[in-house]
């Protein structure tokens, strides 16, 4: 069963590993988006792990929606929005036990990747953070690792396609050979969530 501090552990990883790639982010986004994704999620996982730290939610759920808040407040442009709502919708579809087991967790992200599909009208194919969302979260059911590298998988298979979302998109045929910014940090939430889980 996977406890508040599963949840917590979840967020720190992610920060570190935000904190590592951060440059990796931004090149990436450089060529189809502001040049920002690394330094805006670096400074979003930070509060995200501060706000953990001081507030000290107790269950899986208020972990989650907690960090989606700050993320909303914390990060600019449309990466704030997108993870806060992922990690809020998929906090609030947690509800309120102590702990949760993993196909609980795997419907539960569910939930929060299908509140990103509709705010941001996404869907798989279109060269977002959704093409590495939707596989890890089909993959979840078998393991951590496995959704793991489905979304490491997703992330790179979104380099050929022409981006149809977002900034991105206004480059047109300009967007293809260019791994997604957005796909790219979404591996690495789900990376840092097999971390967490030990695998």
């Amino acid at each position: 069963m996977l406890d508040a501090d599963f949840f917590r552990r979840w967020m720190t990883a992610t920060a570190a590993s935000v904190d590592r790639e951060a440059d990796r982010l931004t090149a990436l986004d450089s060529p189809i988006g502001d040049a920002d994704h690394g330094s805006n999620l670096q400074r979003g996982f930070t509060a995200v792990v501060a706000a953990v730290e001081k507030e000290d939610p107790r269950t899986p759920g208020a972990v989650l929606v907690l960090a989606g808040r700050q993320l909303i407040s914390t990060v600019g442009g449309a990466s704030g929005p997108l993870y806060g709502t992922l990690l809020r919708r998929t906090g609030k579809a947690l509800g309120d036990d102590a702990e949760v087991d993993e196909a609980r967790l795997a419907e539960a992200l569910r939930a929060g990747v299908d509140a990103v599909m509709q705010l941001g009208g996404a869907a798989p194919g279109d060269k977002t953070m959704i093409d590495a969302l939707v596989p890890a979260v089909d993959a979840l059911g078998g393991s951590f690792g496995a959704a793991r590298t489905a979304a490491e998988q997703g992330a790179l298979a979104t380099t050929p396609l022409q981006a149809r979302k977002g900034r991105a998109s206004y480059l047109g045929e300009r967007s293809i050979g260019h791994q997604d910014p957005g796909a790219t940090s979404a591996a690495l939430l789900v990376a840092a969530l097999a971390e967490a889980a030990g695998e």
